[in-house]
């Protein structure tokens, strides 16, 4: 039998079992595992790494899950990836294997470091990954492969089976911390002994005997509890990163090699009882925060609960009961007292009334009727009604509404990223620090195990985990209560610019007002076909206008019918046109002195009906108006509505600053001007009209029953259609803002209390190891206390 070497491992084994390279005969693999390693070390050319290992011989690498190429597959691609607006393809992925906030900082590190992918975020509630990639530099194997060769695993996101896994991973951490906590409690009890031998006498062979006793619990705390750090910071150090796994097993690791260094006969004390501490406090801090982390994301878990599992189709006067993902646009689905609806759509059939409360937060049922819009997410809770599906179930309300609060949880706001950066630095300087401290003290004549144990204290109590948990714990909190109340964030990091802003700028229709304009005079001199010219010209437009008209013409006309118009065409801040055969139509507005809202209504120039229309201020709008004005930010309305129209609303409402007869690319113009003056911008629109202008402000505000372009370019969405929807963004934002602040500042202040006290020799490192923990608790807690009031309407305590 013929014994060859592993090119990676150096581990002897049958020449006829081993993997041979055909490129290069002379490379052997004892698995699939090691030719892995061994080429990405190669290509990334750290090749010098086998010159420093010599004969030594190595472990085997961490097993890389199964084959990649699944990932590539039509069939994965149908199911699991969707495409970007850019045309970039998009995947959620769950990132295995990940304990903290220092372990998504380095998979996101390494992805955005590679060819090809353009954004990577993981959330850090749920170790979910959004990742967006161009496929013709990179495939999705390649990523999966490229998050395994740092030692973590990833599959695709289902909510079944990553509840299970999750599940699993948690009781496996739970098992590691419950190993550790039963053997820290016998190390404690033995520890009684140890001291009190210490004042009252004990000898050599008892002494050992405890030194014995602590080592054989203090091990499986190390190496089987303690694992998840050594893991961490193997592969945070091959990807050149000092994380704070590298320092907490660093320190734990080297008192635990100097008490065993006592306990076979040096001389000193062993202090087998502080890394066994030193590593259970560290574990009960990450398992609190956790529950920390648990307990904010109810908001989410309680909006997925609104989403039913199937749904019941009308198909040949027959039943069918189908799941969510097969129900198509057109569907005629039926709902039932007490039912959830599956997707969105249009009452056909019957009279209800529906509990919205789940999307927009209104406590009373809303009736519905013939023509009346469902929400998917939404209860019925009266008469049996069927409706016909308007979106399929991936683009409907509520499933929309969890991507948005998935995807907001998945950012991270600009001074979270400043701070990872800044723990990256400071673990580095940490380390330089305690090694300074420990030549310091054993040049000025203190003995090597003191010396040593002052090094071991600053290493633990440094651990930048509190700064690491200042941002994202506070931002998970406040996206958490803004969902709660209805205020969809789409990134956190608008928190931060919501909370610096300066400037707001309304809309004016549907807006500031309801939106829901009545027809208070009108002059018609229509013949029966042209007022149903005039209906189906009305009914093309989503404009507030153009809906009070078509209201008005169905209550006063029983005649009406619909007609297929030609070349209809949106004409911003002017209205609508359209051709019917020889005739063009025109509706808007011609004239913009009038003191009401018009429109006219043209066949080939001719005016043949005119309507004035009023509408009403929100009742909110004023303490809206006075609550941004009492906190210093500037309001400016903008509107397409003639100047007596908008000059009378200012008034009314305490604005100062208006423009009126805007079409939108005067709206975008104005938002420009005022960021260019060096103003932080918020626009609030519902319009198409306002998508050009929401897309240049730096924060863009949507009204939940907006068009859906005005929805898709907008930052922030308010559900629940009411103007305290901003009192609340400002309050909350501000108000988490403000933690997020007072969370930095608790990981330097105590990083300036501590360290100096630990580089002096006050601390040993079980008390380090404390207050580590401790510093984190108090930042998770601290954070906690954001959503402990609620806010008034007026956004008053």
């Amino acid at each position: 039998m013929s014994l060859v070497k592993c090119s990676h491992c150096q581990l002897e084994f049958d020449e006829k079992v081993m993997i041979q390279e055909e490129e290069n005969p002379s490379l052997y693999f004892c698995c699939n595992g090691c030719q892995g390693v061994y080429h990405i070390l190669q290509d990334d050319g750290l090749s010098s790494f086998y010159d420093k290992i010599g004969k030594n011989t190595l472990a085997k690498p961490l097993a890389l899950g199964d084959d990649s190429s699944t990932f590539d597959t039509e069939s994965f691609h149908k199911r699991y990836i969707k495409k970007t607006a850019e045309g970039f393809s998009r995947v959620d992925l769950i990132i295995e294997g990940i304990h903290c906030a220092a372990c998504i900082w380095l998979n996101e590190k390494i992805l955005d470091e590679t060819d090809g992918i353009v954004e990577a975020n993981i959330n850090f509630t749920n170790n979910k990954a959004k990742i967006i990639w161009d496929e013709e530099v990179i495939t999705l194997s390649q990523i999966i492969d490229k998050i395994r060769s740092i030692g973590y695993n990833a599959y695709p996101y289902e909510k079944t089976d990553t509840d299970k896994k999750s599940i699993k991973n948690n009781r496996d951490y739970f098992l590691r911390m419950s190993v550790a906590i039963f053997a820290s409690m016998n190390i404690m009890m033995i520890g009684v002994a140890k001291y009190t031998g210490f004042f009252t006498g004990m000898s050599e062979s008892m002494t050992q005997m405890v030194h014995f006793a602590e080592w054989l619990f203090a091990t499986p705390v190390l190496f089987y509890s303690g694992w998840i750090f050594f893991r961490g910071a193997y592969f945070g150090l091959r990807n050149k990163i000092i994380n704070m796994d590298f320092l907490v097993i660093t320190g734990a690791s080297l008192t635990y090699i100097y008490s065993l260094y006592v306990l076979f006969g040096g001389v000193g004390n062993s202090y087998f009882d502080s890394v066994a501490m030193i590593l259970t406090f560290v574990l009960v801090g990450k398992y609190l925060e956790v529950l920390g982390k648990k307990s904010a994301i109810d908001t989410m878990d309680k909006i997925k609960s609104y989403i039913p599992l199937e749904a019941t189709v009308i198909e040949n006067d027959g039943k069918k009961v189908v799941s969510l993902d097969a129900i198509q646009i057109g569907d005629i689905i039926e709902v039932k007292n007490g039912e959830k609806a599956s997707v969105d759509g249009e009452v056909i059939s019957g009279e209800s009334a529906f509990d919205e409360s789940s999307i927009s937060g209104e406590s009373l049922p809303i009736g519905k009727k013939l023509g009346s819009k469902i929400l998917s997410g939404t209860i019925n809770v009266d008469k049996v009604i069927r409706y016909k599906a308007t979106k399929d179930y991936a683009n409907s309300t509520l499933n929309n509404i969890v991507e948005l609060l998935e995807d907001a949880l998945n950012s991270k706001p600009k001074i979270e990223e400043m701070t990872n950066n800044l723990s990256k630095y400071f673990s580095i300087t940490i380390l330089l620090l305690s090694f300074i401290t420990f030549i310091s003290w054993y040049i000025m004549g203190l003995s090597f195990e003191k010396s040593l144990i002052i090094t071991i204290s600053v290493i633990v109590i440094a651990c930048p985990c509190a700064l690491a948990l200042a941002t994202p714990i506070a931002s998970l909190v406040g996206i958490s209560w803004l969902g709660r109340e209805g205020i969809l964030f789409k990134e956190a990091k608008f928190i931060e610019t919501f909370a610096k802003a300066t400037t707001v700028i309304f809309d004016k229709t549907g807006t500031l007002t309801y939106g829901k304009l009545t027809v208070i005079s009108s002059e018609i001199h229509l013949s029966n076909d042209e007022l149903s010219l005039l209906y189906s010209l009305v009914d093309s437009s989503t404009h507030p206008i153009s809906k009070a008209i078509k209201l008005f013409l169905l209550e006063k006309y029983s005649n009406l019918h619909h007609i297929n118009l030609e070349n209809i065409e949106q004409i911003p801040a002017i209205g609508v046109s359209a051709l019917f055969e020889d005739k063009k139509l025109f509706g808007g507005k011609l004239d913009d002195s009038e003191l009401y809202t018009s429109y006219h209504f043209q066949i080939n120039g001719e005016t043949l009906a005119s309507f004035f229309l009023e509408d009403t201020i929100r009742d909110d709008a004023k303490e809206t108006i006075q609550y941004l004005q009492k906190n210093g930010i500037e309001t400016i309305i903008c509107s397409g509505d003639n100047q007596q129209v908008v000059k009378k609303m200012a008034d009314t409402l305490g604005i100062k600053k208006y423009h009126f007869s805007m079409n939108p690319q005067q709206k975008a113009d104005i938002v420009s001007n005022q960021r260019e003056e060096g103003k932080i911008v918020v626009m609030v629109g519902d319009g198409i009209n306002d998508s050009l202008a929401l897309s240049r402000a730096d924060i863009s505000i949507a009204m939940g029953n907006g068009a859906d372009i005005a929805l898709a370019v907008s930052d922030i969405v308010i559900l629940n259609d009411t103007l305290g929807g901003i009192v609340k963004s400002f309050y909350i934002s501000k108000r988490t803002f403000s933690f997020i602040k007072q969370n930095l500042s608790i990981s330097l202040i105590y990083n300036l209390i501590t360290l100096p006290l630990a580089i002096f020799g006050y601390v040993i490192p079980l008390i380090a190891a404390l207050s580590m923990s401790l510093s984190s608790l108090l930042v998770v807690g601290n954070s906690m206390r954001i959503k402990q009031k609620q806010i008034k309407i007026d956004g008053e305590r």
